[in-house]
């Protein structure tokens, strides 16, 4: 049976380009560089058994989407410590899904998180509850071009893997209604440390660029549990990076955490 839909006194906060609020004492530091989203559009109704309690589907037009973005993961820090060069440094490549929960709160739901330090994997499965893989990976430049690759080692399913090529154009002006959508992300429901909360996120500005698919194979759409995508992405971007600050979580019918 599909979840109902938020009551009207949660009608999704506006889509904002910068975060709608700073976070002065951060639960996790990180930047993410070299990322490339990659994404199609979904059925809601393919979603949201797949999305956690207290949230549904994001929509955008009656249409929401799945997300296969693919990065590095740079100096992953605790609090105020500093980030960690090693095992706070590594390829990631996840697929995510778009949520707004019962108060309006707009966030990503992660189904899958490839990366490729068994440590952190551990930690964010055990720890947070984070679906993290333990994959082979690898991001590489040629010219204009950035090649990411991922092989599943475990959990399963083993072998689940990701080959993708993109050229990268020139940067947008001004992103569409569509790619503030995708990219202007200022949360995360899922499941921490047992229950189901909301983990706010900040980071300046996306500086976003047009991209190209030179090479698209991959299966970790499939094995999160969604239809396999039909023909190529609809929406494919760039972007150099930007330093994220997560907060504390929130249970999804609390308050925003300061």
């Amino acid at each position: 049976m599909p979840p109902a839909p938020p009551p009207p006194s949660g009608f999704p906060e506006p889509i904002t380009a910068d975060p709608p609020q700073a976070i002065a004492r951060p639960l996790l530091t990180q930047s993410w560089l070299d990322l490339t989203f990659l994404h199609w559009a979904v059925d809601p109704a393919d979603v949201a058994p797949l999305l956690p309690p207290g949230t549904v589907p994001d929509t955008l037009d009656g249409v929401t989407y799945v997300g296969l973005v693919a990065f590095r993961m740079h100096r992953v820090g605790w609090l105020r410590l500093p980030g960690l060069p090693y095992l706070g440094t590594f390829p990631e490549t996840n697929v995510r899904l778009y949520s707004v929960d019962e108060h309006g709160r707009r966030g990503v739901v992660f189904l899958s998180l490839d990366a490729s330090r068994l440590l952190p994997v551990t930690v964010a499965r055990i720890g947070f509850r984070m679906p993290y893989l333990w994959s082979r990976m690898a991001v590489r430049h040629s010219g204009d071009t950035v090649t990411y690759t991922s092989s599943r080692r475990r959990p399963g399913p083993r072998g689940a893997h990701s080959r993708i090529t993109v050229r990268v154009g020139e940067r947008i002006g001004e992103p569409t209604g569509l790619e503030h959508f995708l990219t202007a992300r200022w949360g995360l429901h899922g499941a921490f440390f047992g229950r189901s909360t909301y983990l706010p996120n900040t980071h300046p500005r996306w500086s976003l660029h047009r991209a190209e698919v030179v090479e698209c194979e991959e299966d970790l759409v499939t094995a999160a549990g969604l239809p396999k995508p039909v023909g190529g992405p609809v929406s494919v971007l760039h972007s150099p990076g930007v330093p994220a600050r997560f907060g504390r979580p929130a249970r999804p019918a609390g308050i925003r955490p300061p």
